[in-house]
């Protein structure tokens, strides 16, 4: 990552094509929080067609199971990814292998070794539990092809992070990461201000960084990302709310929001892969 990313602000047309992620329900909310969260494979679906026409290049992937409730089953993971290729063809798919307070470390790994995705997330954090199977999840990864993506949530992960590309349990081929601004527990909302700390941290051990952030702000903060060489992540996952406080309609429009803005500032976007 180049040093005048992390220091100053970059025109427009120096910056690298605007990848938009959309994370349409996560592991927690429900349609309590609102009636558009996505928890059926078939809302699932429809919500990502929609975000694909709204300019969504990637589905962040949760899947619920009969209860609404978080699930790493990779039968259900199959289901839903079938339905989103049918529904949303070229949307690129990245599940989650977050635990969320239920899943062990041996779990996550074996979703990813059954479903072989083409892309995954994992939370450094919780594969610190045990290094012996991140070594074991990275290496496999890397053979398999899954590209993964590292969630990062404070300078201590970040330590963590750069502590295993040092010594080999992350491979130099495996260092995108997001940048996780806020918290769910305890609530937390993010701040702009906290970017430039994690980015000064990371220094230039990335070769792709996205940011995500939770709670209202969540729109002014991924605005700032905009004119800096990141990318983000939006959707009710983190957020339900627009920068004046109302309520998002659906994910399309959170999607839409930011590439409405990108576009006004000149910010290229990613060119979407054609299915034919």
């Amino acid at each position: 990552m180049p040093k005048d990313s992390i220091t100053t602000l970059h025109q427009p047309a120096d910056l690298p094509p605007l990848k938009v992620t959309v994370a349409p329900n996560g592991a927690r909310k429900t349609k309590r929080d609102h009636p558009k969260v996505p928890v059926t494979v078939e809302e699932i679906a429809a919500t990502s067609a929609a975000c694909l026409e709204a300019g969504a290049h990637e589905l962040h992937l949760h899947v619920r199971d009969k209860d609404q409730k978080h699930s790493l089953d990779p039968g259900l993971y199959r289901e839903a990814m079938s339905a989103v290729a049918e529904m949303a063809p070229g949307l690129q798919i990245q599940i989650t292998t977050e635990a969320a307070g239920v899943y062990g470390i041996e779990a996550q790994f074996d979703t990813v070794k059954q479903l072989q995705p083409a892309a995954a997330s994992v939370s450094v954090r919780e594969m610190a539990r045990d290094e012996r199977v991140a070594h074991r999840m990275y290496g496999f990864a890397q053979e398999a092809g899954v590209h993964l993506q590292h969630i990062l949530y404070d300078a201590e992960d970040i330590h963590q992070f750069k502590a295993w590309l040092a010594n080999g349990v992350i491979l130099p081929t495996q260092r995108d990461v997001l940048l996780v601004l806020g918290s769910y527990e305890p609530p937390k909302d993010a701040q702009p201000f906290t970017l430039r700390g994690l980015l000064n941290s990371l220094d230039d051990d990335v070769s792709s960084w996205t940011v995500c952030a939770f709670g209202p702000t969540e729109q002014r903060v991924v605005r700032d990302v905009l004119r800096m060489n990141g990318h983000v992540r939006v959707g009710f996952e983190n957020n339900l709310h627009k920068a004046n406080g109302e309520l998002l309609r659906d994910n399309a429009e959170s999607v839409s929001l930011i590439v409405q803005h990108a576009t006004s500032i000149g910010r290229p976007l990613l060119e979407k892969v054609q299915v034919s």
